[in-house]
């Protein structure tokens, strides 16, 4: 299964798409600092392109996707954004769309925010899937419990063409924990703290947080911690004194990018932001193997019924199966 990556970033998704066994072919992006990163990081070419013309797909069509994955910019619907649609990042979702509609993969996979599911640009993105003949299968995932030491709430809409809708659904839904996963589960003492700081919006929310528990959601900014801060009820602790904030690459390791994976050559500021932005590796790990397992099962059950219509000994074909 060839996959292409819009909106790539750095490449949290097509790590995790990686790591779960499919191919990544090439991904596409229109930041120069991620596109730098990501290619340190991979193999496969990397291409910076404007994703909002629609006008000319041929370079997406010579690479012949089975299958596409991407996370159109959030800004317009996120808590931390403005949420205003008619800044024009929300367009880029229903070019998304436009452009699956156009390529007709066998799959799609589209990350975003919870609150996408609030606006108007993902009903008109909806329904161009729908004219598109994709099943569509979405859910509200808590990356907490699929691997990644953060209460970070992401929503993924898994299209396949000619599908049904829903069909996806239990996949994404069974293999989730039962329990968050905090900072010590995933990072053990590698640290050297027990708390940490995270600059809140408000000093009515807490800023110190435990590593026993999943960090807040990773944001593209990260502050020092004020020395007058105040302190707040929630805090875990009321010594400040070995509180410090996490470093930048202390943050890609709450996203799940691997020690070795390289952020070197880019100003903090752009690091924090492209880390901030990313889909965490082990969440999108966490779909493709959904995804994985989706396909392999559908593939399965075509061999039986192929087996049965042709009267064919099922014992020839163990192998195929896989049973």
């Amino acid at each position: 299964m060839r996959i292409i990556d819009l909106f790539s970033g750095c490449g949290g998704m097509s790590l995790g798409f990686q790591n779960a066994g499919f191919e990544v072919v090439s991904a596409f992006d229109n930041w120069d600092k991620a596109i730098e990163i990501y290619s340190k990081n991979f193999s496969h070419p990397i291409f910076k392109r404007d994703l909002s013309d629609t006008s000319d797909l041929s370079d997406f069509k010579n690479l012949n996707p089975d299958i596409i994955i991407g996370g159109p910019p959030c800004q317009d619907f996120s808590s931390a954004g403005k949420r205003d649609e008619t800044l024009g990042r929300s367009d880029l979702t229903i070019k998304y769309a436009e452009t699956i509609k156009e390529l007709q993969p066998k799959y799609f996979v589209m990350e975003n925010v919870e609150r996408i599911l609030k606006s108007n640009a993902y009903k008109e993105t909806y329904k161009i899937f729908k004219d598109a003949n994709y099943g569509l299968s979405y859910e509200v995932l808590d990356a907490s419990l699929c691997g990644v030491p953060q209460k970070r709430k992401r929503f993924f809409l898994i299209g396949e063409l000619n599908g049904e809708d829903n069909a996806f659904t239990p996949y994404l839904l069974k293999n989730l924990s039962e329990k968050p996963m905090t900072i010590r589960d995933y990072l053990g003492d590698s640290l050297n703290l027990d708390y940490y700081y995270r600059h809140p919006r408000t000093y009515q929310r807490r800023g110190i947080f435990s590593i026993d528990e999943p960090s807040p959601t990773v944001r593209g900014v990260n502050r020092p911690m004020p020395s007058g801060y105040p302190g707040h009820p929630g805090d875990p602790t009321d010594n400040y004194e070995n509180v410090r904030p996490l470093t930048t690459i202390e943050r890609s390791y709450l996203q799940t990018f691997p020690e070795s994976f390289i952020f070197d050559g880019i100003a903090k500021t752009h690091l924090e932001q492209m880390i901030g932005n990313a889909v965490p590796v082990k969440l999108a790990e966490y779909v493709a193997s959904a995804l994985k397992e989706y396909i392999d099962d559908k593939e399965r059950n075509e061999i039986k019924k192929y087996l049965v219509n042709e009267n064919k000994d099922e014992t020839q074909y163990q192998l195929q199966l896989n049973i």
